[in-house]
């Protein structure tokens, strides 16, 4: 089964309230099992104009189990600290088998 992975880019701008966010994700992330590839770090444009203030790709068993972690309670109520913190844009793909 080829695994999904969830890749977001974020622009943080509300850095205080966006603490909250990552500790409510965090466990979202531990309750579906997610493996953390890339949480912030050092980040460098190469093409394009993509720029974002921090970069997430989470790694988790299937593309279902990706979505389960979405749209399940936990990330839901990490979603809603968000709300005025940060601009995120997030995908989900399937990873090669």
């Amino acid at each position: 089964m080829a695994a999904g992975y969830i890749i977001a880019y974020v622009d943080v701008t509300d850095p205080q309230q966006y603490e909250e966010y990552k500790v409510l994700s965090s466990k979202a992330m531990q309750i579906h099992g997610a493996e953390v590839l890339v949480r912030g770090g050092k980040a460098e444009n190469l093409e394009g104009e993509w720029a974002p203030t921090r970069v997430v790709v989470l790694k988790f068993p299937s593309f279902e189990a990706a979505r389960a972690f979405h749209d399940g309670e936990a990330y839901r109520a990490a979603r809603k600290a968000r709300e005025h913190a940060a601009r995120m844009n997030m995908i989900v793909v399937e990873g090669a088998a």
